[in-house]
Formats: C-alpha cells, structure tokens, sequence
C-alpha cells in the first residue's frame, strides 16, 4: 500500500504551498492529461492517466511510495475521494481542497448557488439528471462524455430552460455559454463542461429571491418550507379550486401517491389528470410530472394550480393512449381515466408502478387482467370513505371505489 496518499483539487490557480509540497515529494502522481502536464511533477515520478478512478486506486493501493492524485475542483464534492476511500482499496486519505466547479460555475454566471439542485449526469442514468431539471428552477449539473449538454437538452425536449454552459474552468481554455435549451444540440461542447439549467415556474431572479428581494436561506437546494400552500399533501379538492371527478377524493389521492412514492429523479405520468391535484403533489414531492388530458379546460386548470403551488409541470393536451407515444419514458403512472386501454399502453412502456381506480368490480378486474398479463404484480383494495359533518356528526358523503396497483415484481 501506499505510504501516504495526497489528494489535490484543481481550479486552474497556481498550486498551494503544501500541495506543491506533496507533488514534489511524489512516487507516483495520477490525474488527467492536464494534470500530468503540471511542471511541478518530479520527472521521475510515475505517471497514472486517470480515467477509471477505481482501476487508478488499485494501482495506488500497490505502490510502495508517496502518491497524488490531481482532480479537478474540490475532490471530496462529487469527486474521487469517495471511491479512493472505499473500503475494498483500503486507502487513507489527506485532502488538498480547492474551489469546486459548481462553485465556479456559479461565480461565472454571478449567481447565488445555495438554492440549487447539484446532480451528476452519466449516460447510463441520464434521465434522472434530466427529470430533475424538469422539476426543479435551478440546477446545476456535472457533466460527463456521452451526457453532456446536448444529451442534456434533447432529452428535456419542449420543456424550455435557459443553459449556462462553462466549458473547461480554470483552465486558459475556458468559455462560458448562454443558450436556450432548443439551440444547446446544435453544438458540439468541450469536456470538462459544467451546465447550469435555470427555468420554469418559481424561477429567482439573480439576486436569489423572488421579487428582487435579497433574502437568505437556511437549508441547501430546495427549501420545502417556501413553496406556497399548506402544509401536508392529498388536500381537500377546493384546495386546487374545484371539485373532485367520481370516486376521485383526497382519501383515493393519497392512497395512490403513497403506492407511486413520487422523488427526486423519477418522472410521473399523470393520465386524466383533471384539475392536476394528484400531478402537483407528486411535484411538490420533488419528481418531475408530465400531466395529460384531453380537456383543454382542465390542461388550463393544472396549469395555473401549478403556478399556484410553485411546482414545475409539464401539461400536455391530447387523449390518451395516442398522445403517450412522443412522451419520455415514465417512472411511475397514475392513471386518472381510460380504462383498461390507457392502462395497457402505460405498461407497454414498463413503468415500476401503476395506480388506477375503477368504479365496479368489473372495471377493476379488467385492469388487473391487463396488468397481471403484463408482468406487473397487481393488488386491489376496496376503499370506502365517509366525509361527516362534524357540527351534527351526521353523513355527509360516501364514496366507494376500487383502488388498483401494478407493480414489476423484480423492483
């Protein structure tokens, strides 16, 4: 194992005192190209081009020496720290921080940072980096080859944001970018590249608060306890200013969020969505949601209900299952109205859960004929609630329906 292992973080300003001691005392020193091109690299010392992180700490856990490892920005913020630390490596670690990226980034485009989300987008999981610029007015995201800021933009498709592209920080390369989401894949962009996406309902100005008021927060990234409304989620249906479809109660409401578990990263589907109750409070679970109906009226509605609530939806108008077709692959569905149909398209496309209701028995085991058919493990409930009137404790309302989920069973 290595006797000592320094790592150094990077922004392209000269090198501290003590990391510039640590490199000169170097056996081996591991970084990208850039990195190994330093002058203050013993010419001696062996040289490890750091691509596989976890195959350069194999090297490192061997070598009888003094090793450094150079990364860009702070290495212990979405950095190599985690992976050098991991306990198959066996590796201790003394850490030489600098200015994170997003942090630059940020300095850049002379914008407060402490309210937005920070992702890592990698191609293997790309869309969950993109479902959360969906949801979310400001994020920044770390960038990497294959996922970067035209996959990035293609991805997010007819949903508008403004990019804020900096390439190659810290270096004498470096250029910084302002583009709208539709223009970004009609340009090639140089890695390393960090990309802030701003947009969409509840966006700050550049002062960090709404209105141009200077305020501070008290908690990272999103503060749950600013987004407007009530506290608590499956409210009343008056609480999104109008009534409830058939069956369609805060008690089915929250039964289905409960059964989808809408968070951070997942896209929802929300088919039928009505007056967009059940879309915006699996938004203000932090997902992103894409809500579909065939009234235009009732688009108008979840979208102004989304406005309200501060929340970020994607409403589209058509009739399901034709209008499915364009959109991006779901997470989880709720299925509002269709049927049997609608059902059966949504599982075509292999969500982890779907949650429908039906009016009678026979509606119901015609959707679990559908799911069950489709692989999906399928429970029903019979849900009855009473709303009573609490001056005279009498009956006020009874509704009855059934309550349908699917769930792929290897999940």
């Amino acid at each position: 194992m290595a006797d000592r292992v320094t790592v150094i973080g990077w922004d392209g300003s000269p090198l501290t005192d003590a990391a510039r001691s640590a490199v000169g005392a170097a056996t081996l020193v591991a970084g990208a190209a850039h990195h190994l091109a330093l002058p203050e690299i013993p010419p001696a010392a062996e040289r490890v081009r750091l691509g596989s992180v976890d195959l350069a700490a194999r090297r490192i856990a061997r070598h009888r020496g003094t090793a450094v490892v150079l990364a860009d920005g702070d290495p212990g913020f979405f950095g190599v720290v985690r992976t050098l630390r991991a306990p198959e490596h066996g590796l201790e670690v003394e850490v030489v921080p600098a200015v994170s990226s997003v942090a630059t980034a940020f300095a850049r485009a002379g914008m407060p940072w402490d309210d937005a989300q920070v992702v890592v987008a990698h191609s293997r999981d790309l869309r969950r980096a993109v479902n959360v610029c969906r949801a979310h007015p400001k994020v920044c995201v770390l960038t990497s080859p294959g996922a970067g800021p035209a996959e990035l933009a293609l991805l997010l498709g007819p949903v508008h944001r403004t990019f804020v592209i900096c390439e190659q920080l810290g270096t004498a390369r470096e250029r910084v970018t302002v583009l709208t989401s539709d223009k970004v894949a009609d340009h090639a962009w140089r890695d390393p590249n960090v990309v802030i996406v701003i947009g969409g309902q509840g966006t700050e100005d550049p002062a960090g608060a709404p209105g141009g008021r200077a305020t501070g927060g008290w908690i990272a990234g999103r503060d749950p306890g600013r987004l407007p409304g009530p506290r608590g989620w499956a409210l009343p249906a008056d609480a999104y200013g109008s009534a409830p479809g058939e069956g369609e109660g805060a008690e089915l409401r929250a039964a289905q969020l409960a059964r989808l578990g809408p968070r951070v990263g997942d896209l929802v589907w929300d088919i039928g969505s009505g007056n967009g109750a059940a879309a915006v409070e699996a938004a203000r679970f932090g997902a992103a949601v894409i809500a579909v109906d065939r009234d235009a009226d009732a688009c108008g509605r979840a979208t102004a209900v989304a406005r309200h609530y501060g929340v970020q939806l994607q409403v589209v108008h058509g009739t399901a299952p034709v209008v499915l077709e364009d959109l991006p692959e779901p997470d989880v569905v709720r299925v509002g109205g269709g049927g049997a149909p609608v059902v059966a398209a949504c599982a075509d496309r292999r969500p982890e859960a779907i949650v429908t209701h039906a009016a009678t028995r026979d509606e119901a085991e015609a959707v679990g004929r559908v799911l069950a058919e489709r692989g999906y493990a399928v429970d029903c409930t019979l849900l009855q609630a009473v709303e009573l009137d609490t001056e005279a404790w009498a009956e006020r309302e009874r509704a009855v329906t059934f309550l349908l989920s699917g769930r792929r069973p290897h999940l």
